[in-house]
């Protein structure tokens, strides 16, 4: 058990610095891409790279973790990240679009690995602390959203082209990640056949699966598109880039911060009453985003956001490792985030797209079915389906 909680504390703070980059690029791919793009309504292609890199990645980081373990597939990962920062700067300042678009590429294959973060940690913990360990490692990116805005701010000038400064800044945050993941100490697992145990045909039948799945690609893919297109939507009503580094800074907070409790409120209330206040939560917000368009519209709504977003994705990892057996985890867990990050990259791509053709309250009326839809199904959902996991 010590070495579990050794393990998770250090996830945690590889989550915080990963998260860190990711805040930091989000806060300002967007507008850096429009910056770039000589079609405004491609601003948010880097966005839309990255998401579809990481949906691309998940398979084969998953299978590396079973052949090399995760330890050392994380380090790659962090590289990865590290060469993609790197790139951005060059690509801005070079004026090259498509440099940074493949640069968007390189931070989602990274993220492709940085999303087993969680796993890691459920790999290594007992089934009562699991919800814990998954929601601490997850509560990493507090630290994050404190941090990553205001990093953005103060670089995004550092350097003669602006943004430029933000993506070194960022390389940092890759460089110290690839250190402290150094000392993570995860056994390598034994050789995992993405062959062995059932076949995915018949896991993926299970409801507690489906649910799972579902869950997490509605709300990973409502929050992507949100939040990718919160800068530009702040942009066009005439709000500085400070103000949305705000709201970024608070959505992301939203997300993390509730980590530290959403796994003992799991236990003390149960798993599906926990992610139907999540789903409550995400049409409170989206009600918020539809009302107005001033700095405390965006911050009510993208702040509620990422509270649901928490709530249901937490509870839907939980749900998911409930699902396999030990022999079936890799090919489980790269079947779900390719599921999942299959739909943020759809929302990522369509966010500039609709952002600039229909507007941010076009663009929320087109989610708001989808929303609708996930808080409807989890209170439809029986508790009975919260049965012992598989052994």
């Amino acid at each position: 058990m010590q070495r579990a909680y050794r393990n998770v504390g250090l996830l945690t703070l590889t989550q915080a610095l990963a998260m860190t980059a990711m805040i930091m690029n989000v806060t300002s791919t967007a507008l850096a891409g429009y910056e770039l793009a000589s079609d405004k309504s491609l601003a948010t292609l880097a966005v839309a790279c990255q998401f579809t890199a990481t949906m691309l990645t998940t398979v084969p980081a998953s299978m590396l973790m079973g052949r090399i373990g995760r330890r050392p597939a994380f380090i790659l990962g962090a590289a990865i990240q590290l060469s993609g920062a790197l790139g951005s700067v060059v690509a801005l300042m070079t004026g090259q679009f498509w440099l940074f678009c493949l640069c968007g590429a390189c931070f989602g294959s990274a993220n492709g690995f940085s999303q087993y973060y969680r796993f890691a940690a459920a790999d290594t913990a007992e089934p009562a602390f699991r919800p814990k360990a998954i929601s601490l490692v997850l509560g990493g990116g507090v630290a994050a959203a404190l941090i990553g805005p205001e990093f953005a701010r103060w670089s995004r000038d550092l350097l003669p082209v602006p943004y430029a400064g933000t993506y070194l800044m960022l390389s940092t945050m890759s460089l110290a990640n690839c250190f402290v993941l150094g000392w993570l100490d995860i056994p390598k697992p034994a050789r995992a056949r993405f062959t062995a145990g059932r076949p995915l045909a018949e896991i993926a039948a299970q409801p507690r699966f489906k649910v799972a799945v579902l869950s997490g690609m509605a709300v990973y893919g409502t929050m992507s598109l949100l939040m990718t297109a919160t800068p530009l939507a702040m942009a066009a009503c005439g709000w500085r880039f400070e103000d949305s580094a705000f709201v970024i800074q608070w959505h992301a907070l939203g997300m993390f911060a509730p980590a530290f409790v959403t796994g003992h409120l799991i236990r003390r209330f149960g798993l599906f009453p926990i992610m139907r206040v999540g789903g409550v939560l995400l049409v409170i917000g989206l009600a918020a985003d539809l009302t107005g368009a001033s700095v405390a519209h965006f911050w009510t709504g993208l702040t509620l956001l990422g509270v649901g977003w928490n709530f249901v994705f937490v509870g839907a990892t939980t749900l998911l490792t409930e699902s396999y057996r030990v022999e079936e985890r890799a090919k489980v867990q790269a079947l779900n985030d390719f599921c999942v990050f299959s739909s943020s990259a759809l929302s990522a791509f369509s966010a500039g797209l609709l952002q600039f053709h229909f507007g941010w309250e076009a663009l929320n009326y087109a989610i708001a079915p989808l929303i609708a839809l996930v808080t409807l199904g989890l209170f439809w959902l029986r508790p009975g389906l919260r049965k012992p996991a598989v052994v």
